[in-house]
């Protein structure tokens, strides 16, 4: 049975937390003298009130949750932190319709980074530090953020913790899911603060290099021009934000190990190996793919190619060059690498790396199985056999991520996209990846897939960052079952 004054009263200060964020957007108005200053007010101002009737009359209620209860708040604070984070764009007028501005804020909060917008450069500095600040926000997710901020929920607060983080093999810094959000959240804070730094040293100014950053460590994707990262032409900010979207596509807890010195627990992690393995073998052959085919030099072959492997991989979605320009072999290869993620307890979205490893580990055992059908073949992670329950999440998950797939794109086909587009904008979208292939490609955008279309692949994006079935087991009728 649901509790629903619990519910009703955690989103409630949810959306009140996010009215304080809207704030934020009136000291960037007043500091670049915009007339944005007084929206921003107003939409946190409403968002608050909301928030605040919803809060009081349940105030009193004791904070009691389970499972289901945790399902439905981390999926309905995606919902309505979305609706509500539409304010600033409608009110400002950057982006006048609703359905362009949910779609704009989900992408954002979902760190997604598809964007309708074909005008970033005439935004607002207000604006625009609203529009990446939802995806470093979203990055680490709402309920961390809400662990953190309110110590009560602290009680019963892993029924949220593992709704929002369904990781296969969840890992914890602290017995205490405040604390680890604690821990989470200062690693977050340190790497946003230091790529900022890097990014200005370069030819980034302070406010490029600080929407950046957020968007970076959330794997997002928003930029504040319109040609993403290509707008410069420079090595040192390329690998600069190379090497942070590849850390945040890294297990958190391995950065909290590295920064006390445990560099050994890291290279033991299986995971880890397996990623930057991948990484390292496709920067590989499209490097070299670009440097024949392409008769630049070697280094910016190089450039290009582990910027897009790592952008595309950790599901960040920047671009520093239109793949779709590239040749046919090289575009298969992006669009497969769409269908990787990042590491489990990473910001990066994606079926995740540990989900493909555990797969292809019980496919290889399964061949041992039919060979001494009598033998006991555990699958084998870090040297430790994984849990048959968990071996049967990620075949379920990788099926149902494939069915979905599959369906959505029919959908995207019958809604009039043709059929790069339709596998494309599935594929961004439910990857939560940012730019596909076809006609949202990286040089190109969403703002022409059609309304219904547009709203389907909001739905994706929500599906895809809370990892299918926090959202799909909400449409199961034992779900509301007494």
């Amino acid at each position: 049975m649901l509790n629903h004054k619990t519910i009703i009263r955690i989103i409630g200060l949810i959306l009140i937390t996010e009215g304080f964020f809207m704030w934020l957007g009136i000291p960037m108005a007043i500091i670049f003298r915009e007339s944005d200053a007084l929206n921003f007010l107003l939409s946190g101002a409403i968002t608050i009130t909301v928030g605040m009737m919803a809060y009081l009359p349940v105030r009193l209620t004791p904070i009691e949750l389970n499972r289901r209860d945790g399902y439905v708040i981390v999926t309905g604070a995606w919902i309505l932190f979305s609706m509500f984070g539409t304010l600033p764009f409608l009110l400002t007028g950057s982006i006048p319709g609703f359905t362009d501005a949910f779609f704009e804020t989900i992408s954002g909060f979902t760190t997604t980074g598809a964007s309708i917008l074909n005008n970033i450069e005439e935004l607002s500095h207000a604006v625009l530090f609203w529009r990446s600040l939802i995806q470093w926000l979203g990055g680490m997710g709402i309920i961390l953020l809400t662990l953190l901020l309110l110590p009560f929920l602290g009680i019963g607060g892993m029924q949220l913790f593992s709704a929002e983080v369904p990781s296969p093999t969840p890992d914890k810094l602290h017995p205490h899911v405040k604390d680890t959000a604690k821990r989470l959240w200062l690693i977050y804070l340190m790497f946003t603060f230091a790529e900022t730094l890097l990014l200005w040293a370069g030819e980034m100014k302070l406010f490029d290099a600080f929407c950046h950053s957020l968007t970076t460590m959330a794997t997002g994707g928003y930029s504040t021009k319109q040609a993403s990262i290509a707008y410069w032409n420079s090595p040192y900010i390329h690998y600069v934000i190379t090497l942070f979207m590849f850390l945040a596509g890294t297990n958190f807890t391995l950065s909290y190990f590295a920064m006390h010195g445990k560099f050994r627990k890291i290279w033991e992690n299986e995971e880890f190996r397996w990623y930057l393995g991948f990484i390292g073998g496709f920067t590989v052959i499209v490097a070299t793919g670009l440097f024949f085919i392409s008769g630049g030099g070697f280094e910016a072959a190089f450039r290009n190619a582990i910027f897009q492997v790592v952008s595309i991989m950790t599901t960040t979605g920047y671009v520093t060059a239109d793949y779709l320009g590239w040749t046919p072999w090289l575009i298969v290869l992006i669009f497969i690498l769409m269908f990787f993620g990042g590491s489990a307890g990473s910001t990066g979205g994606g079926p995740k790396i540990m989900r493909i490893v555990i797969m292809l580990k019980n496919s290889t055992q399964e061949l041992k199985r039919m060979i001494h059908p009598n033998a006991v073949i555990p699958v084998r992670l870090n040297r430790n056999a994984v849990e048959e329950s968990v071996v049967t999440n990620v075949l379920a998950f990788i099926a149902f991520y494939g069915i979905i797939a599959v369906i959505s794109m029919a959908i995207m086909s019958v809604l009039g996209n043709d059929f790069d587009t339709s596998i494309g904008a599935v594929a961004a979208t439910l990857g939560n990846i940012g730019p596909g292939i076809g006609k949202v490609g990286p040089a190109l955008n969403f703002s022409e897939i059609h309304v219904a279309g547009k709203w389907f692949l909001s739905f994706l994006m929500l599906v895809g960052r809370l990892e299918l079935f926090t959202v799909l087991v909400l449409f199961s009728p034992l779900f509301w079952r007494r």
